[in-house]
């Protein structure tokens, strides 16, 4: 059985129900706690009756520096959304930890933007370092992964869109909110990673909602493709992409074939003009709620809540 993790100013705590013991541990980053999992045991098995997990304020689990890792259209459904056919080559991205937020830390939408989205993502926390050319089959992912959390690649498009530029516009500070929970798994917890939904609102109304299972590539294989040309190494962070609803879509094929035809600045122009008209892009006031569980709960990695504000 998977065991939730919570980070605060005073130090790692375990979850246990709806209350919180402390670890006694000398770990200040994530990578040593997932090296002492001896006292996360202890705290777990612990008579203390510890404190309400509603009186304390929730850090990202995963500490900086570190390396964050991003997949690109690893979902069948966001394939859709974005306009593939075929078969859809894997590809990877970085973004600057500097992104890594609280998960209930608000979201700023930098001046500049103004076509604001969100990305629910599973992220797999590394518990060991996996070098390159390491070959990873399933039976493997425990020995590299310690466990998943929440994250949300906030993107601004049209930097990411006119740029062709991924890193900065999914790297501003706050862009990656992460948490609540560390869930560190037990070996026999990685056969239920295909029941894990994926579910995020903005507002209440449901957005984005699927399964593993609609993934295209899974996290075995994912981190062997990694593993060709990038190292990771214990408490790196791998956002393994999102699933169909976000704000951004390809337009209709018969648009988009007429865009090619103009020039790029008249190209853009006119895109950004029709998604102006988007409801969906984040605004000041909002407020976007993720979760990721499996239906019996035996993976929980707790509700993350952000709000959206503007920059001052």
């Amino acid at each position: 059985m998977s065991t939730n993790v919570l980070r605060t100013a005073d130090g790692w705590w375990v979850v246990r129900g709806d209350r919180a013991v402390p670890v006694e541990t000398k770990a200040d980053t994530t990578a040593e706690l997932v090296a002492d999992r001896a006292s996360v045991r202890e705290a777990a098995a612990s008579g203390e009756p510890g404190r309400p997990v509603a009186d304390l304020v929730a850090l990202s689990p995963v500490t900086t520096p570190c390396r964050v890792v991003a997949q690109m259209v690893n979902y069948r459904s966001h394939a859709r959304d974005s306009g593939f056919t075929g078969d859809i080559p894997p590809a990877f991205f970085r973004k600057a930890s500097g992104s890594v937020s609280g998960p209930g830390e608000a979201v700023v939408r930098p001046a500049h933007v103004k076509f604001l989205d969100y990305e629910i993502e599973l992220g797999l926390v590394m518990g060991a370092s996996l070098p390159v050319g390491t070959v990873v089959e399933e039976r493997d992912l425990p020995a590299y992964v310690a466990g998943l959390v929440i994250t949300n690649d906030v993107s601004a498009r049209e930097v990411q869109l006119t740029k062709t530029q991924f890193y900065e516009s999914k790297s501003y500070p706050t862009f990656t909110p992460t948490g609540p929970y560390l869930a560190l798994l037990e070996p026999e917890d990685f056969t239920h990673l295909l029941d894990l939904r994926l579910k995020l609102s903005v507002n209440g109304e449901l957005r984005q909602d699927r399964t593993l299972a609609d993934m295209i590539v899974r996290p075995a294989q994912v981190l062997t493709l990694l593993a060709r040309f990038q190292t990771l190494d214990a408490g790196d962070l791998l956002l393994t992409g999102t699933p169909g609803g976000t704000a951004l879509k390809a337009p209709p094929k018969p648009v988009e074939k007429i865009g090619a035809l103009l020039p790029p600045a008249v190209k853009w122009k006119a895109f950004f003009k029709s998604q102006a008209k988007n409801p969906h892009y984040l605004n000041p006031g909002d407020v976007i709620t993720a979760t990721i569980a499996t239906p019996d709960g035996r993976i929980d990695l707790g509700e993350q809540r952000t709000p959206v504000t503007d920059a001052n």
